[in-house]
């Protein structure tokens, strides 16, 4: 291309293994090989997601200079899908062990998404009966100000002051200390979406993941939202195959018996 040589970046693959511990667990007859699944992603994101989600819209610059320039450093990742959010925490389990390793230290818990029960506590932050993370039941604080990046006014994306997205710690955190969990990005989550599932899900593990269904749950909302889908309760889905520029991810690990300590700040 204009003289240069380029990598054609689909022919980058990470390849990885896990263990279906539910489908190991269902049926004992099962031998070991049986249950080591394998699964295969692209390593980049999709840089052409900003022109695609909005094809009228004049998002070159953003498709350009998003996935690398030193600018957007601490923005969310977008333009992953499910499958590669999955695939990551699996690299990343295998690159802390690593190190852990190295040191001569434990390994670690595996990362890996949250499912929507623990997303959808870790964004209330303690407040039980809140709409939003930061409490509600408005979208703006008592100065004025919007509390998240979202589409605040009909067709104003920048109402709030972001046009798109903004840093991963911009806006005040909630309780937890959670720093946008209701816009700027929605975020992938561990389970399978299905409209009804709040009736049929257990009480001891919530989470509904049937690996036949590919429409996969997004929480939060994003900066192209309008305030609804910014509640903690509000529930949308996305095809696990699908890469937009308003869905990211955040890992979350396995511990027990850590103290939750609330943040002292108010908003």
């Amino acid at each position: 291309y204009n003289g240069q040589r380029t990598w054609d970046v689909k022919q980058f693959k990470f390849q990885y293994t896990y263990l279906d511990l539910q489908r190991a667990a269902k049926d004992r007859t099962l031998k070991r090989s049986d249950v080591i699944m394998k699964d295969e992603v692209e390593v980049y994101p999709d840089t052409t997601a900003w022109i695609r989600d909005f094809a009228y819209s004049y998002n070159e610059p953003m498709h350009n200079d998003y996935f690398w320039h030193e600018a957007y450093g601490e923005y969310p990742v977008v333009g992953v899908s499910w499958k590669q959010a999955q695939a990551f925490c699996q690299w990343r389990t295998v690159y802390h062990n690593g190190y852990q390793k190295s040191k001569g230290k434990q390994p670690v818990n595996a990362y890996r998404l949250p499912n929507e029960a623990e997303w959808e506590y870790a964004a209330r932050g303690g407040l039980q009966g809140a709409t939003y993370p930061w409490g509600g039941p408005y979208a703006k604080n008592d100065r004025g100000c919007f509390m998240a990046n979202f589409k605040p006014l009909r067709g104003d994306y920048a109402a709030d002051q972001a046009l798109y997205t903004v840093e991963a710690d911009a806006y005040d955190p909630n309780d937890f200390n959670l720093y946008n969990m209701a816009g700027n990005v929605s975020e992938w989550v561990n389970g399978s979406y299905d409209p009804s599932s709040y009736e049929y899900a257990s009480t001891i593990n919530p989470n509904v993941n049937d690996p036949n269904n590919a429409r996969k749950v997004v929480r939060g909302g994003s900066w192209k939202d309008v305030a609804y889908f910014l509640q903690v309760s509000s529930r949308d889905y996305e095809y696990q195959d699908s890469a937009r520029s308003y869905i990211g991810f955040r890992t979350v690990q396995d511990y027990m018996g850590t103290e939750v300590t609330k943040n002292s700040a108010t908003n």
